[in-house]
């Protein structure tokens, strides 16, 4: 049958690269419903509710920062290892049309424990609307993908096998969600180590969560614990954040002086 033979996009490209890179990860999933109630009735009172890929990026960094194998990355050169990263960087998996077409970029949120929560929103939401020449994470990315297969084949070898160039191009976790084009149940792939996606919100104020992990790195006894921990961070820490936000953002009442 007579075809037509169409150009593969630059964005097309670095899915086909990262697909590439993720064939060896040995995955393994593990699905749960979370309980959000306290979360989603004080986002439900913030003048300007944060996306839920902020708050899960910053609840996950939070469970990070106290459980150094959520901050592991394997590591083959110079020989087979694990490198502990002292914080999180996060990959967030941004949907966007280019040119007429659809596209997924990774935008790249370091520390976002130690970052206000609107700040990981607006980094988001950013990478979202920006032109992507504005998006530095995105010009790095699309820039190696423009080279010749071999070369990007070279320079991808590079950045994930050795630790620091590793967290530098790939982060520690990422972050995706089919959620906003209705519900399902997402496992992705990435070249590792952690990868997190979320549902939508059910009425029982459940929101299913799954997490994929390189099994090199951890057995599913600590995943497990680190989605009971993250469900306690999304209730407590966060759901904290945003109170004080808006109790800082309400008008303190003036009191009547006597003349």
């Amino acid at each position: 049958m007579r075809g037509t033979v169409r150009k593969i996009s630059l964005p097309r490209r670095l899915v086909s690269d990262l697909m590439h890179a993720s064939i060896r990860v040995p995955f393994v999933s593990l699905a749960r419903p979370l309980n959000i109630r306290q979360l989603l009735e004080a986002r439900a009172l913030a003048a300007q509710p944060p996306g839920w890929a902020a708050i899960f990026v910053k609840a996950f960094s939070l469970v990070a920062k106290d459980e150094p194998v959520l901050r592991t990355l394997y590591a083959k050169w110079p020989w087979p290892s694990f490198y502990e990263l002292p914080r999180s960087v996060a990959m967030v998996a941004i949907a966007r049309v280019e040119d007429g077409q659809d596209c997924v970029l990774p935008q790249k949120v370091p520390a976002a424990d130690e970052l206000p929560l609107a700040e990981v929103d607006a980094q988001i939401r950013h990478a979202k609307h920006a032109p992507i020449a504005e998006v530095p994470a995105f010009r790095k990315i699309l820039m190696a993908t423009r080279l010749p297969l071999p070369l990007r084949r070279l320079i991808w070898m590079i950045g994930l096998n050795f630790g620091r160039q590793r967290a530098n191009y790939f982060g520690s976790f990422g972050v995706t969600s089919v959620a906003a084009y209705g519900g399902g149940e997402l496992h992705a792939l990435s070249p590792g180590p952690f990868i997190l996606s979320y549902g939508l919100v059910e009425q029982d104020q459940t929101i299913d969560v799954v997490i994929r992990w390189d099994h090199r790195i951890a057995d599913a006894a600590l995943i497990a614990k680190a989605l009971t921990r993250l469900e306690q961070v999304l209730n407590t820490e966060i759901a904290a954040e945003l109170r004080s936000h808006r109790q800082q953002a309400e008008p303190k009442p003036v009191r009547a002086v006597a003349t």
